[in-house]
């Protein structure tokens, strides 16, 4: 059941970070803006040849293996038991897929397109970036919880 959930957040990420990109390529030219929300949210169309932020600006290749890696390792440790629990596995499989789903673009682009502008903070990242980020909060959160569980257990 666990594995089932896995595979499915992974799929789902892969799957609305592509379809997500391929509208956005088709809708708006590089450097474009849609605005969604005045003042909140615009849609802005840019190409990301390195990693987030701009940071290694024409290396973004390079990422693919390691996308590859993060997503074997992490196959091997479901397989074998270590990720255990809804809060983890949904967290990880968030993680893995906005990797794939930046690697993809990566392959077939050598670059990633991003397009989420938001007016209160810096940088456009995409529905991958964000997989990545919520992924990494809910593992420091399940990390947390059984953290306090072991502590509890010990007193």
């Amino acid at each position: 059941m666990i594995s089932i959930l896995f595979y499915s957040v992974v799929i789902l990420v892969i799957f609305i970070d592509q379809l997500s990109k391929y509208w956005i390529r088709a809708q708006l030219n590089v450097g474009e803006t849609l605005v969604i929300w005045e003042d909140v949210l615009n849609f802005t169309h840019i190409q990301n040849s390195g990693a987030v932020g701009g940071l290694f600006e024409g290396y973004g290749r390079l990422f693919v293996p390691v996308a590859i890696i993060i997503a074997v390792v992490c196959i091997y440790m479901l397989k074998k038991g270590y990720i255990n629990g809804k809060l983890l596995v949904i967290g990880v499989a968030l993680y893995v897929g906005g990797a794939i789903g930046n690697a993809i673009d990566r392959v077939l682009f050598n670059q990633v397109t991003d397009f989420i502008d938001f007016s209160f903070r810096q940088g456009i990242p995409n529905l991958a970036d964000y997989a990545l980020i919520f992924g990494v909060v809910l593992i420091f959160i399940d990390t947390f919880i059984g953290a306090l569980r072991k502590r509890k257990s010990v007193d």
